[in-house]
């Protein structure tokens, strides 16, 4: 399970390795990076994504006592 866990942390910082050529955002990103509230929508993004996969980590470990 370990191994799980680090390959799927590993496959999410594969984008970040690379670094893409930087182009004019959206205008929308602009005005939010200007107020400060990016900052807010990557923190709520973060915590959606690391609920999610939280509980897919629960119920893999509820299925594998299962199926013991």
């Amino acid at each position: 399970m370990n191994n799980k866990i680090i390959v799927l942390l590993m496959s999410m910082l594969i984008p970040f390795l690379g670094k893409a050529q930087e182009v004019a955002g959206p205008e929308m990103a602009d005005t939010f990076r200007s107020e400060g509230k990016i900052y807010v929508v990557i923190s709520v993004i973060s915590i959606i994504f690391m609920c999610l996969i939280g509980y897919l980590v629960y119920i893999d470990m509820k299925l594998r006592k299962l199926e013991k």
